[in-house]
């Protein structure tokens, strides 16, 4: 979907290959996180779904999007349906786990291709170092905040409530 210039343009697949249209996102909160289930930073996914609880219970508008990645150290090499259960029974994820997505390189998502452009990383670097880098999409569709694989999810309330007080 290269003609996507637009968060709510994009469709990314699901973990059956199917389209997941991210307009159903118009108007909300999102952060977004390229996952692993064989990685240091897996531990993260306790504190996601923490996060994804509590904000979401009195926030219905916002969501966690995870896109399990393999091409760091082929620490996810499952298929997408051994994922899902491994993030449901080991973390109890409730937040949408999509298809398993590439997130640099020629055949990158993209979605992430987008988001690279839309918030460089250090030194303007265009490319995902690792797993869990996050990034927060605000209500505008615009990419508010990147943060690296070694930031906590409970470090990341502030600027999601943030982004949530914010109105379109």
């Amino acid at each position: 979907m290269a003609s996507a210039t637009a968060f709510y343009d994009f469709k990314p697949k699901d973990k059956k290959g199917a389209e997941y249209p991210l307009d159903q996102y118009k108007g909300k909160v999102v952060l977004i996180v390229n996952t692993a289930s064989k990685c240091g930073f897996t531990p993260q996914f306790e504190g996601l779904e923490k996060l994804y609880k509590e904000l979401h219970t009195t926030h219905p508008d916002f969501t966690i999007l995870g896109f399990p990645c393999n091409q760091f150290g082929s620490q996810d090499p499952g298929t997408n349906d051994e994922i899902a259960t491994f993030c449901q029974v080991n973390y109890g994820v409730s937040f949408p786990v999509l298809g398993k997505t590439e997130v640099n390189g020629d055949k990158a998502e993209p979605l992430y291709e987008w988001l690279k452009k839309e918030k460089p990383g250090l030194l303007g670097m265009k490319r995902i170092k690792w797993n869990f880098e996050k990034f927060l999409v605000g209500r505008d569709g615009t990419v508010k905040a990147r943060w690296a694989s070694t930031t906590k999810p409970e470090s990341l309330r502030p600027e999601i409530e943030k982004a949530l007080a914010e109105k379109v």
